[in-house]
């Protein structure tokens, strides 16, 4: 089950300032970078919430910037192409990206071409796509989910071919991440619990990925530890600031597990569904989840067992232990009032099609359990 003896590397160059009130550091930290013309990546909601101007009103005298809030909820090439437009027309010096994992990863792929001075971010699709270093980007989460101000890659809809690509390569990585845990207190209940169960997503995928090291595990354990304690607890009560820092310190921990290993076939099934039919992330990952952990068990038993002990759960046995986290998880979708399969209206004519997208992902290597087209509708099967 250890994996000692594997050969890896771990980098995090992104900076992190951490703890409630810590966006009056938003000054500090761009004098740093020495820049002084931002471009503020956000979208409609955020937006509506107000905080852009929160920020903006932490700015420091002599700084320009411009607001760009035109990212879709599942980021399209189409938004990159116009954010890097608005950033060259405005000749900006550095980004700044404003909410959950749509605007940050939207504010990576524009920087992405801003760096290599690009049109098409189709041209930087896979693990490793070739960049120039990106402009610095700070990256200031408003929701406990993505982990993306921590990670080394962004998911972007291909609109042509309505499927989810990867760009990622270690510059993509922000420079900096402020993580402030009161931007995170207008989040409502149902997108608590649908970011909170993404980023729980992230940490079993990332402990459990063929591809896990020593370190990632580490923190993805912890990660689930605080994630599964002050889950429900901050969606029952979200003005509560120590449970939205825990969540928040959950999700960058998560972030950090899976960008330094990898997710899998859960993520691959919420990518080809958010992708076809433009379905919220954070739903789909959490309603697949407890069917692919209850698909991958044998593959993994001690691994689960591991997350059980991370739940709280003492188990008598490695199997007896793994089934006691499938059932959990299935549990926590349940208290969360999460929705099922049945409820996305996904036509099971279109499961061959899903299936097939899933197995093309470039996580699917990464799964515990070896999958092909045919595993995909298996579970497709099972939680219809």
């Amino acid at each position: 089950m250890d994996n000692f003896l594997s050969t890896f590397s771990f980098i995090l160059p992104t900076r992190i300032v951490f703890g409630p009130g810590s966006i009056r550091s938003i000054g500090e930290e761009l004098s740093l970078l020495g820049v002084k013309r931002p471009l503020i990546v956000t979208d409609a909601g955020v937006r509506a919430a107000g905080i852009p101007e929160k920020v903006l009103a932490q700015l420091p005298p002599g700084t320009e910037n411009l607001l760009f809030d035109g990212v879709e909820a599942n980021p399209k090439d189409i938004n990159v192409a116009e954010g890097a437009d608005r950033y060259r027309a405005f000749g900006a010096d550095s980004i700044i990206a404003i909410g959950g994992g749509s605007p940050i990863d939207c504010a990576k792929s524009i920087g992405v071409l801003a760096a290599n001075g690009a049109k098409d971010i189709k041209a930087f699709e896979g693990k490793n796509a070739k960049s120039n270093p990106l402009p610095p980007l700070i990256c200031i989460p408003t929701t406990s989910g993505t982990g993306s101000e921590l990670t080394f890659s962004s998911v972007i809809t291909d609109t042509k071919n309505n499927y989810k690509m990867t760009v990622k390569n270690a510059f993509t990585a922000p420079k900096t991440a402020i993580c402030d845990p009161e931007l995170t207190l207008t989040v409502p209940a149902h997108l608590t619990a649908a970011t909170g169960m993404d980023a729980l997503t992230h940490a079993i995928e990332a402990f459990t990925a063929t591809c896990s090291e020593p370190i990632s595990d580490a923190v993805a354990l912890y990660a689930i530890e605080i994630i599964y304690q002050n889950l429900l607890k901050t969606y029952k009560n979200g003005n509560d600031i120590e449970g939205r820092s825990r969540m928040l310190m959950g999700s960058m921990l998560a972030g950090i597990a899976f960008s330094h290993s990898d997710v899998a076939s859960v993520h691959c099934i919420a990518e080809s569904l958010g992708g076809m039919y433009d379905l919220g992330h954070g739903i789909c990952n959490a309603i697949i989840l407890p069917y692919m952990m209850e698909y991958n068990m044998d593959y993994c038993t001690e691994k689960y067992a591991r997350v059980a002990r991370a739940f709280g759960i003492v188990p008598d046995s490695g199997k007896e232990g793994a089934l006691a986290a499938v059932n959990a998880v299935k549990q926590l979708a349940l208290d969360l009032r999460l929705p099922s399969f049945s409820s996305l209206n996904i036509d099971s004519k279109d499961f061959n099609k899903i299936a097939s997208s899933s197995a093309k992902n470039i996580s699917t290597e990464s799964n515990p359990r070896p999958m092909r087209e045919e595993d995909y509708l298996s579970v497709l099967k099972m939680a219809q």
